[in-house]
């Protein structure tokens, strides 16, 4: 399975942009769709932004889209998720995991993934 490191959280103000980053080893890193996930205190997880193997279909969920950019770069198994004007709603424990996938639910765009196993996490937190 994918093991994966997840960093770059931080605390930000209203308005500002963090990016975050995920190594991954254990598998061939580009055999796998990639993606972001996040938790909220008192919250489920939740899908975020999914990028295919070789980086150029991502999705992302209504709240995010605008606003955050995942990429990837296969040559050093690292993931990233650029987040610009960044929103207190977006505080919350991110996570990084592989065999993402993204569908349709009600008409909005959901990104959920196969397999239990989760990284450690990066805090991000936005002061209003």
């Amino acid at each position: 399975q994918v093991q994966v490191v997840e960093s770059g959280g931080g605390l930000v103000q209203a308005g500002g942009s963090l990016r975050l980053s995920c190594t991954a080893s254990g598998s061939t890193f580009d055999d796998h769709t990639m993606g972001w996930f996040r938790q909220a205190p008192g919250k489920e997880r939740e899908g975020v932004s999914c990028i295919d193997w070789s980086g150029i279909n991502t999705y992302y969920v209504d709240s995010v889209t605008g606003r955050f950019t995942i990429s990837r770069d296969n040559a050093k198994n690292t993931l990233y998720l650029q987040m610009n004007s960044l929103k207190p709603e977006d505080t919350a424990m991110y996570y990084c995991a592989a065999d993402c996938y993204s569908a349709m639910d009600k008409g909005t765009v959901v990104v959920a993934r196969a397999g239990n196993y989760w990284g450690q996490g990066t805090q991000v937190t936005v002061s209003s």
